[in-house]
């Protein structure tokens, strides 16, 4: 795993490219990575522990570099290898999130509350990631002033610092306008894992990312309910450690099955269940004609049983279509037959990924929220690029079903959330070279 990452560091990898030559079926069998949402957000959890916490399976990826560099830097022995995140508790926890690395992640926000809840206070900077549009912390703050902290919100971060007695127990609400909010839920039980008492989230998320961190939680003995209510949370001054495995990435698993049917193949993918699947990915899948069934081994087999056809889909909160697989899901529509219609529910728009499918032929516009696809498009190759990570994914499935050869920039953001994607993609079949330095 990567050591350091710098911003010369990131310039390299911004440079770098992927050649693709398409028009090959991809089959055959790989893995699924741990999943990188998940981890994130367990990563931040592991600092409340008082007792070392071990994560299996976690993603080779380079957000999770950046997230142990964030934890060191506050003070936390961590080690990353041979797919274990090992966070051990801090001599002298340094309350400040670094604000070069914080800028560089989404979860941010969420590990900052993890540094309030043991120390009292923080400061941190705004988040990074993925700016396919404005992606807000309001919540986040909210939970912070719930539990007892005041809150100063600048030009360049947030500064937030609790009395003496540190956190204190609360009630908050996490919805936003675009439904509940998945890292402000969890911000919110790392909070409360900490505080003395028992807190209520009220119209919490129920994303995998949040249920697995109240399981992590539960598992080292602080108490988390779900009810009509919302989400209790029994704050506890002694967390213990152990190991906890990472979850598959259920959209690297939604990416591999939609590369395939996109170019006409099938794939079979382990580390991963068919329950891992959330149903409204499943249920648009099946409606475009991809099925999804159990292997003798435990894993999941993706093929088509009919030509591939057009679909009217909406993301949503789980177990919805979740939003990560939406850029994805456009670009293999271009294959499909007929019109299709992707509404975004979860963000106010998500359509970075459209001008560069436009790039190699394909057949779509954004109106407001709604992307709409018209196919099948013979795709050609094209040079394009993306500045999100599944934006450039998208890009990554229209070259690989495109005829001739395709140039494709972003390989720092395809890093940032894919440890191996490049290589199962070539194991499946696809013609993929990387190449330093910019075309």
């Amino acid at each position: 795993m990567t050591a350091v990452v710098t911003a010369a560091g990131r310039d390299v990898m911004d440079t770098a490219f992927v050649q693709v030559t398409g028009g090959r079926p991809l089959s055959g069998r790989v893995p699924v990575q741990g999943s990188k949402n998940i981890a994130l957000h367990l990563y931040a959890a592991a600092a409340l522990a008082d007792v070392p916490v071990v994560l299996s399976g976690v993603p080779d990826i380079i957000d999770t570099v950046v997230c142990a560099q964030i934890l060191r830097q506050a003070g936390y022995p961590v080690t990353c290898d041979d797919g274990a995140f090992t966070v051990s508790p801090a001599g002298v926890i340094c309350p400040v999130i670094h604000p070069g690395l914080g800028h560089c992640v989404r979860t941010t926000a969420v590990l900052a509350a993890a540094v309030l809840a043991r120390t009292g206070q923080v400061t941190f900077p705004y988040p990074g990631g993925d700016a396919f549009c404005p992606r807000f912390i309001d919540r986040h703050l909210a939970a912070m002033r719930a539990a007892g902290a005041e809150v100063i919100a600048g030009d360049t971060g947030v500064r937030a610092v609790c009395g003496a007695r540190g956190v204190r127990t609360f009630t908050v609400d996490v919805n936003t306008p675009y439904g509940p909010s998945l890292g402000a839920t969890v911000s919110a039980m790392l909070l409360a894992a900490r505080a003395r008492g028992t807190s209520l989230i009220t119209r919490p998320s129920i994303e995998p990312e949040v249920t697995e961190t109240a399981r992590f939680l539960a598992e080292r003995g602080v108490l988390v309910h779900f009810d009509a209510q919302g989400l209790h949370v029994s704050g506890s001054d002694w967390i213990t450690g152990g190991t906890f495995q990472v979850a598959g990435d259920r959209i690297e698993a939604a990416t591999m099955v939609m590369a395939a049917t996109a170019t006409g193949g099938s794939v079979r993918l382990d580390n991963i269940t068919a329950a891992g699947f959330p149903d409204g990915l499943t249920r648009v899948l099946a409606a475009a004609g991809v099925v999804l069934s159990a292997t003798p081994s435990g894993g999941v087999r993706a093929e088509l049983h009919r030509p591939l056809g057009a679909v009217e889909a909406v993301t949503g909160p789980h177990p919805g279509l979740p939003t990560d697989t939406a850029p994805q899901l456009a670009a293999m529509l271009t294959q499909g037959e007929g019109t299709s219609l992707i509404s975004e529910r979860v963000y106010p728009r998500r359509d970075t990924h459209v001008p560069g499918l436009r790039a190699f032929g394909a057949d779509i516009r954004a109106d407001g929220p709604v992307i709409r696809v018209r196919g099948p498009v013979r795709l050609h190759g094209a040079q394009a690029d993306a500045a999100d990570i599944r934006a450039v994914t998208a890009l990554l499935i229209a070259a690989l079903a495109a005829d001739g050869t395709s140039t494709i920039r972003g390989t720092f953001h395809l890093r940032r959330g894919y440890s191996h994607l490049l290589l199962n993609l070539a194991t499946l079949g696809a013609a993929i070279t990387t190449v330093p330095g910019g075309p």
